[in-house]
């Protein structure tokens, strides 16, 4: 009997660590402020003995949107790969309460443990990550559960696990199998660093992708274009829709040739905009497997990150269900 899940979510399993920082502590590390770095286990512990009072939570890109999902009512499948460690039980534990579904195979011993970042969250807002990938790194298309993503409507892939990386194996199997199902696949760019880096690479899975998501920064440096009308419609001819968030001027989604402009939610006070971005896939692709529309399926993503940001912390305080229905946007 087909699993019930009608989107299956890929990413890296991740332990946030958030700590509340200045500028000048960010520069002091050479970080780059508002980017994602990755660090190796010596670089992690460096980073953390800097780091002032923090706040544990499970997080990861793909991970928060997984939860998202769940909190908005759709059931949903997580995959990615922990350790038989502290964290790895935290994360599971944490996404399973978030009422995902989880099933990993978890190797009893290995040499790296469960992934963590390290999340300097600045005055105004902004995040600078380190990430320790840990043995999320080593998805395998062996951990591709094939079955759950041919009956599923669309597969939802972070960037991250792309990039001339062990993890590539596993997005290409993931892709043949949804292509050869007729599942959607969707892909997050991640961050606009890591697009810089793997330009080359995203460019030979791109064709295959139907749905992408991207901040304004990712979408100009993908495309290779200065404006970010002209980056969603170099984008949209390779990819069927693309959607481009815009931080407070809200997003702009382009299918083909019909472009629709939606503004960001309000929001009294931006405390964290750490998930923000996954926040707003979850409710884009909440609306998207239920046949809201772009224009609807935005406004919801909307509303899902401006609950996200109003708290430290990349995951809603409140089931989204409700805030979406308050908002009149479930399906």
């Amino acid at each position: 009997m087909a699993n019930p899940e009608r989107v299956v979510v890929a990413g890296h399993p991740i332990v946030d660590v958030l700590a509340p920082s200045d500028d000048a502590l960010a520069e002091r590390l050479g970080l780059e402020k508002g980017t994602m770095t990755l660090i190796d286990g010596e670089r992690a512990e460096q980073i953390y003995s800097s780091l002032g009072p923090a706040t544990e939570v499970s997080g990861g890109s793909a991970a928060n949107t997984a939860a998202g999902l769940a909190s908005l009512g759709e059931p949903v499948l997580f995959i990615g790969k922990v350790a038989h460690d502290v964290l790895g039980e935290v994360f599971s534990h944490d996404i399973r309460a978030a009422g995902v579904r989880f099933d990993p195979s978890i190797p009893p011993k290995a040499e790296a443990g469960t992934g963590r970042c390290l999340i300097l969250v600045t005055p105004d807002a902004e995040k600078t990550m380190c990430t320790n990938l840990g043995i999320g790194a080593m998805l395998d298309p062996d951990d591709v559960d094939a079955a759950s993503i041919a009956a599923a409507d669309v597969v939802y892939m972070e960037g991250y696990l792309y990039g001339d990386r062990h993890t590539d194996r596993a997005v290409e199997e993931i892709i043949r199998v949804a292509s050869s199902a007729g599942t959607q696949v969707a892909l997050s760019l991640s961050d606009p660093a890591w697009v810089d880096m793997n330009a080359a690479s995203f460019d030979r899975i791109l064709d295959r992708v139907d749905l992408l998501f991207a901040n304004e920064e990712e979408a100009l440096r993908m495309a290779g274009v200065r404006g970010v009308e002209e980056a969603a419609e170099s984008l949209a001819k390779r990819c069927g829709t693309v959607a481009v968030t815009l931080g407070a001027e809200g997003s702009l989604v382009r299918t083909g040739s019909d472009v629709v402009h939606v503004q960001a939610a309000p929001v009294d006070h931006v405390v964290d905009t750490t998930g923000a971005g996954d926040s707003y896939a979850a409710g884009f692709l909440y609306g998207f497997v239920h046949g809201l529309g772009p224009e609807r399926s935005a406004r919801l993503g909307a509303v899902v990150a401006s609950e996200v940001v109003s708290h430290i912390g990349a995951r809603a305080l409140r089931p989204l269900a409700d805030l979406a229905k308050m908002s009149g946007l479930t399906a």
